[in-house]
């Protein structure tokens, strides 16, 4: 028996069990706990793939749990995570901002926070048969997204930065934010890969600078940080295309 070919989709189930453990949190009210899941099922997604090229046993098994894993830890649990940040303003400050059903129907507006979800299961479904992605990707991956959607109420309860909680407070950003996440996901912006397949610096190293950059950048502003990397990240990818089409 090979136990190396079930050492990466072993991995990928514990990404699985972690997106699950933070929908019971988000349920729970323990959105620090939801976040430390989604990071925790991400490090997971990292290691799966990477093993399976170490073993060379990398195959459509590991190809689909992969996927099936991230819908449910990058997918639903952002999307679910947006509907509970719209439904406790929902509850907290309806004279202010006339959310509910006696409000024009408004009441439907935190079942939009599954946009989120929805694009993602679209992003993944072609990130499989989109051979173009090989090295690299286009549009966000989602646990980039998840990640910025989580750091939400993060930033919210952290309070580090006034200004910017009292605007998160905001269902009308909010939905802004659910938009261009839902967009993102699948716009056709070439991203460079955050997933290093070997530990070479000759040929991972903006990869690398931009992962240290990332950590550093998380010790000094904290949760801001998070949304703040992943525009950076799409920048420096936007960037770094037009220099190689212009060599």
């Amino acid at each position: 028996m090979n136990i190396k070919k079930h050492i990466p989709n072993l991995i990928t189930l514990l990404n699985l069990a972690s997106g699950l453990l933070a929908i019971i949190a988000i349920f729970k009210g323990y959105y620090d706990e939801a976040f430390i899941f989604v990071c925790l099922g991400i490090f997971f997604d990292f290691w799966d793939g990477f093993l399976a090229r170490k073993f060379n046993v990398a195959g459509p098994l590991g190809v689909q749990l992969d996927s099936l894993a991230d819908m449910v830890t990058c997918g639903v649990v952002p999307g679910l995570m947006m509907f509970v940040l719209f439904q406790n303003i929902q509850e907290d400050s309806t004279s202010v901002y006339y959310l509910t059903e006696e409000y024009f129907y408004m009441g439907f507006v935190p079942y939009l926070g599954f946009l989120i979800t929805l694009a993602s299961c679209y992003r993944l479904a072609n990130f499989n048969i989109d051979t173009r992605q090989t090295d690299s990707f286009i549009g966000l991956p989602t646990p980039a997204n998840a990640l910025v959607i989580m750091s939400i109420p993060m930033i919210q309860y952290a309070n580090d930065f006034e200004g910017l909680t009292t605007v998160l407070y905001n269902p009308y950003v909010l939905l802004f934010i659910t938009i261009l996440s839902s967009y993102i996901l699948n716009a056709e912006i070439p991203l460079f890969s955050l997933k290093i397949k070997e530990f070479t610096w000759a040929k991972y190293k903006m990869q690398i600078l931009f992962l240290i950059g990332s950590l550093l950048s998380f010790f000094i502003l904290g949760f801001v940080a998070i949304p703040l990397i992943i525009i950076s990240y799409v920048l420096v990818s936007v960037i770094s295309n037009k220099m190689i089409a212009k060599a």
